[in-house]
């Protein structure tokens, strides 16, 4: 297509921040740039920003004053992954990541996962269509709302409570947004995680909205599970489940049980959206930042570009979406994957490998 006929155009702000994140950013990166300059039908425009714990080393932020009015500024986020052996986990993860997600109204945190053509589930007999589900997790309140204490430090009674935190308005929007995902796939089919056996109080208004809302999806079928035996289902009956909607805390436990179920938690992918529109939604891979393969060339890049396809998605570029997941799954067809995934190629020689075919792909299109 020629230049000319250029029509839309998106802002990207990129974040590496830590460990391995810098490294697959930049493989998604170059593979969006192939995909756009091949489609012609829209352009990517990035802005990296460069905060990350080295950042905070410096100058005791990770945010810069007037970084989120930046951010407020872009269609979307790349995010790699925050973490830093030198910083507590805690400092790091409300210092930048839920520091953009809670004051975006990021919700909607999405996860999908199948068995990519070309790699093997650790489940006996798992077949490419056995496993392909998304995850909705709650995003923004649950048991990671941030609210609680510690007090008498240092005492042998030092106490610290964290409380979880269930709104009907955050937990309505939520389900709500799950039985949508869930009516716009195939299946149509919805499986509500809950623990209200024990926790008798928010699990249970979790478990009554959930009924509430279902009356609004007549063609939404749906069962309901306690988290505990949820991990059972998803190992020894994958084909039973296709939308799953948790709790923040059950479904980060459950999203992560079910990457490492469909082959590595390096090809895992995650949408922080905001379903209204009104801030930019940020996408990230799940793997974190690995500091122990930082630098070796080896990060698995699969994370970020599925993830990066779904950033597609959400700005509504989806024939381009499918091209870019398509070459990715035909190069892990074709064997070249990393270790994670048992092969032997590098970041590099991957991400490689996934423009090459894009430019196949798009020269048969053109012949």
């Amino acid at each position: 297509m020629s230049p000319i006929a250029v029509s839309r155009k998106h802002s990207i702000a990129t974040m590496g921040a830590d460990g391995i994140g810098p490294e697959v950013i930049n493989a998604g990166v170059q593979v969006l740039k192939k995909l756009a300059e091949l489609d012609g039908s829209f352009t990517l425009d990035f802005k990296n920003y460069d905060w990350s714990s080295e950042t905070y080393r410096k100058t005791g932020k990770y945010i810069p004053d007037g970084g989120l009015e930046e951010l407020q500024k872009h269609d979307a986020i790349l995010f790699g992954a925050v973490g830093a052996p030198d910083v507590p986990d805690h400092i790091s993860l409300w210092g930048l990541r839920l520091a953009i997600c809670q004051p975006f109204q990021q919700y909607a945190n999405v996860r999908p996962t199948k068995i990519f053509r070309g790699t093997q589930s650790p489940l006996r007999n798992a077949a490419h269509s056995d496993l392909d589900w998304v995850i909705v997790r709650e995003n923004s309140e649950g048991e990671y709302a941030g609210q609680g204490g510690r007090s008498h430090r240092g005492q042998p009674w030092e106490t610290a409570t964290e409380v979880s935190i269930f709104s009907r308005h955050g937990v309505e929007r939520i389900m709500r947004f799950a039985f949508q995902m869930a009516q716009k796939r195939p299946r149509k089919f919805l499986t509500v995680v809950t623990k209200s056996n024990a926790q008798r109080n928010g699990m249970v208004l979790w478990d009554e909205v959930a009924v509430d809302v279902a009356k609004d999806f007549p063609d939404v079928k749906w069962d309901k599970m306690l988290v505990d035996a949820m991990t059972c289902r998803m190992v020894l009956d994958p084909k039973s489940l296709d939308t799953i909607v948790a709790t923040n805390l059950h479904a980060d436990i459950l999203s992560d049980l079910a990457a490492a179920l469909a082959g590595s938690i390096g090809i895992a992918p995650t949408s922080n959206l905001d379903p209204t529109r009104k801030n930019p939604s940020m996408f990230e891979p799940i793997h974190g930042s690995a500091f122990d393969i930082t630098g070796k060339g080896v990060a698995n890049p699969v994370g970020t570009f599925w993830t990066a396809v779904e950033m597609l998605k959400w700005l509504s570029e989806e024939e381009a979406a499918k091209r870019m997941m398509d070459a990715v799954e035909t190069v892990t067809e074709r064997g070249v994957m990393t270790k994670d995934l048992g092969g032997t190629a590098g970041t590099q020689e991957v991400t490689d490998a996934v423009c090459a075919e894009l430019e196949k792909a798009f020269g048969k299109k053109a012949g």
